[in-house]
Protein backbone atom coordinates (compact mmCIF):
# COMPACT_ATOMS: atom_id res chain seq x y z
CA UNK A 1 0.00 0.00 0.00
CA UNK A 2 1.57 3.30 -1.32
CA UNK A 3 -0.99 6.17 0.18
CA UNK A 4 1.00 8.82 -2.84
CA UNK A 5 -0.08 6.16 -5.17
CA UNK A 6 -3.91 5.94 -3.60
CA UNK A 7 -3.95 9.22 -4.00
CA UNK A 8 -2.97 9.50 -7.36
CA UNK A 9 -6.20 7.54 -8.57
CA UNK A 10 -7.88 10.38 -7.33
CA UNK A 11 -6.33 12.96 -8.68
CA UNK A 12 -5.49 11.86 -12.41
CA UNK A 13 -8.85 9.97 -13.06
CA UNK A 14 -10.61 12.69 -12.10
CA UNK A 15 -12.96 10.64 -9.23
CA UNK A 16 -14.49 10.89 -6.03
CA UNK A 17 -12.42 10.18 -2.85
CA UNK A 18 -14.23 7.54 -0.82
CA UNK A 19 -16.22 8.82 2.06
CA UNK A 20 -14.65 6.47 4.18
CA UNK A 21 -11.07 5.75 4.98
CA UNK A 22 -10.14 2.97 7.15
CA UNK A 23 -6.41 4.46 7.13
CA UNK A 24 -4.55 1.24 7.28
CA UNK A 25 -1.11 1.43 5.45
CA UNK A 26 1.35 -1.30 5.14
CA UNK A 27 2.57 -4.12 7.48
CA UNK A 28 2.75 -8.05 7.68
CA UNK A 29 -0.50 -9.72 5.88
CA UNK A 30 -1.11 -10.99 9.61
CA UNK A 31 -1.32 -6.93 10.75
CA UNK A 32 -2.83 -5.50 7.58
CA UNK A 33 -5.63 -8.20 7.40
CA UNK A 34 -6.43 -7.59 11.37
CA UNK A 35 -6.12 -3.62 11.34
CA UNK A 36 -8.62 -3.91 8.06
CA UNK A 37 -10.69 -6.23 10.29
CA UNK A 38 -10.92 -4.14 13.62
CA UNK A 39 -11.52 -0.30 11.60
CA UNK A 40 -13.86 -1.99 9.17
CA UNK A 41 -15.82 -3.65 12.08
CA UNK A 42 -16.36 0.25 13.70
CA UNK A 43 -17.54 1.46 10.06
CA UNK A 44 -20.24 -1.28 9.37
CA UNK A 45 -21.46 -1.33 12.82
CA UNK A 46 -22.20 2.50 12.20
CA UNK A 47 -23.58 2.01 9.03
CA UNK A 48 -25.12 -1.10 8.83
CA UNK A 49 -25.38 -1.47 5.16
CA UNK A 50 -27.56 -3.71 2.89
CA UNK A 51 -24.66 -5.07 1.59
CA UNK A 52 -21.07 -5.04 0.60
CA UNK A 53 -19.41 -5.11 -2.53
CA UNK A 54 -15.63 -6.45 -2.14
CA UNK A 55 -13.30 -6.39 -5.33
CA UNK A 56 -10.32 -8.68 -6.31
CA UNK A 57 -8.02 -10.38 -4.22
CA UNK A 58 -6.17 -7.80 -2.00
CA UNK A 59 -5.97 -7.99 1.66
CA UNK A 60 -8.56 -5.48 2.27
CA UNK A 61 -10.97 -7.51 -0.04
CA UNK A 62 -10.91 -10.96 2.15
CA UNK A 63 -10.90 -8.56 5.78
CA UNK A 64 -14.01 -6.97 4.86
CA UNK A 65 -15.70 -10.52 3.44
CA UNK A 66 -14.93 -11.59 6.78
CA UNK A 67 -16.05 -9.29 9.58
CA UNK A 68 -19.63 -8.69 7.00
CA UNK A 69 -19.71 -12.54 7.02
CA UNK A 70 -19.15 -12.34 10.88
CA UNK A 71 -21.38 -9.75 11.99
CA UNK A 72 -24.72 -9.50 13.16
CA UNK A 73 -26.70 -6.42 13.53
CA UNK A 74 -29.58 -7.74 15.59
CA UNK A 75 -30.82 -10.74 17.23
CA UNK A 76 -32.25 -11.99 14.34
CA UNK A 77 -28.89 -12.16 12.60
CA UNK A 78 -28.94 -9.81 9.80
CA UNK A 79 -26.00 -9.03 8.35
CA UNK A 80 -25.01 -6.94 4.38
CA UNK A 81 -24.91 -9.32 1.53
CA UNK A 82 -21.39 -9.38 0.61
CA UNK A 83 -20.73 -9.13 -3.17
CA UNK A 84 -17.80 -10.12 -5.05
CA UNK A 85 -16.34 -8.71 -7.98
CA UNK A 86 -13.61 -10.58 -9.91
CA UNK A 87 -14.97 -13.95 -8.60
CA UNK A 88 -13.77 -17.00 -9.54
CA UNK A 89 -10.22 -16.54 -10.62
CA UNK A 90 -8.21 -18.51 -9.67
CA UNK A 91 -4.10 -19.34 -10.51
CA UNK A 92 -3.89 -22.14 -8.41
CA UNK A 93 -0.97 -21.45 -6.56
CA UNK A 94 -1.50 -21.65 -2.82
CA UNK A 95 1.55 -20.32 -1.69
CA UNK A 96 0.32 -16.44 -3.35
CA UNK A 97 -1.49 -14.35 -0.39
CA UNK A 98 -3.61 -13.20 -3.38
CA UNK A 99 -5.18 -17.22 -3.81
CA UNK A 100 -5.98 -17.37 -0.27
CA UNK A 101 -7.94 -14.23 -0.58
CA UNK A 102 -9.00 -15.23 -3.38
CA UNK A 103 -10.55 -18.90 -2.54
CA UNK A 104 -12.11 -17.58 1.00
CA UNK A 105 -13.52 -14.54 -0.31
CA UNK A 106 -15.57 -16.85 -2.93
CA UNK A 107 -16.41 -18.95 -0.65
CA UNK A 108 -17.81 -15.91 2.31
CA UNK A 109 -19.60 -14.27 -0.26
CA UNK A 110 -23.32 -14.29 -0.91
CA UNK A 111 -23.26 -13.08 -4.84
CA UNK A 112 -20.03 -13.59 -6.51
CA UNK A 113 -19.81 -11.77 -10.17
CA UNK A 114 -17.80 -13.14 -12.24
CA UNK A 115 -15.72 -11.50 -15.35
CA UNK A 116 -14.47 -14.72 -17.55
CA UNK A 117 -15.67 -18.34 -18.29
CA UNK A 118 -12.78 -19.82 -16.20
CA UNK A 119 -14.01 -18.04 -13.27
CA UNK A 120 -17.36 -20.08 -13.81
CA UNK A 121 -16.04 -23.07 -14.36
CA UNK A 122 -13.69 -22.92 -11.17
CA UNK A 123 -16.55 -21.58 -8.75
CA UNK A 124 -18.82 -24.73 -10.21
CA UNK A 125 -15.76 -26.89 -9.25
CA UNK A 126 -15.99 -25.50 -6.10
CA UNK A 127 -19.19 -26.70 -5.32
CA UNK A 128 -20.53 -23.19 -5.26
CA UNK A 129 -24.12 -22.82 -6.23
CA UNK A 130 -25.03 -21.22 -9.53
CA UNK A 131 -27.58 -19.34 -8.13
CA UNK A 132 -25.02 -17.25 -6.38
CA UNK A 133 -23.20 -16.56 -9.60
CA UNK A 134 -23.65 -13.90 -12.35
CA UNK A 135 -21.30 -13.11 -15.14
CA UNK A 136 -20.88 -9.44 -15.42
CA UNK A 137 -17.76 -9.42 -18.20
CA UNK A 138 -14.45 -7.92 -17.39
CA UNK A 139 -14.73 -4.55 -15.17
CA UNK A 140 -10.91 -4.03 -16.11
CA UNK A 141 -11.61 -3.47 -19.30
CA UNK A 142 -15.01 -1.72 -18.60
CA UNK A 143 -12.58 0.87 -16.59
CA UNK A 144 -9.90 0.65 -19.80
CA UNK A 145 -13.10 2.11 -22.17
CA UNK A 146 -14.46 4.06 -19.93
CA UNK A 147 -10.89 6.67 -19.41
CA UNK A 148 -9.59 5.60 -23.10
CA UNK A 149 -10.29 9.36 -24.20
CA UNK A 150 -8.85 10.55 -20.96
CA UNK A 151 -5.69 8.50 -21.56
CA UNK A 152 -5.05 9.60 -25.08
CA UNK A 153 -5.61 13.64 -24.57
CA UNK A 154 -2.94 12.95 -21.28
CA UNK A 155 0.65 14.33 -21.89
CA UNK A 156 2.32 11.68 -20.24
CA UNK A 157 3.98 10.29 -23.09
CA UNK A 158 5.56 13.68 -24.05
CA UNK A 159 6.56 14.55 -21.00
CA UNK A 160 8.03 11.27 -20.34
CA UNK A 161 9.87 11.69 -24.12
CA UNK A 162 8.17 8.92 -25.61
CA UNK A 163 6.92 9.43 -29.51
CA UNK A 164 5.98 5.84 -29.94
CA UNK A 165 2.08 5.81 -30.21
CA UNK A 166 2.03 2.45 -29.87
CA UNK A 167 3.00 2.87 -26.54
Amino acid sequence: YDEAMSGSFFTDLRIAKPNIHLGVGSGSHAQQTAEIMRRFEEVLIQEKPEALIVVGDVNSTVACALVAAKISFDTAGTRPLIAHVEAGLRSFDRGMPEEVNRIVTDHLSDLLLVTEQSGLENLQNEGIPAERVQFVGNTMIDSLLTFQDQADRSPVLQELGLRNPAL
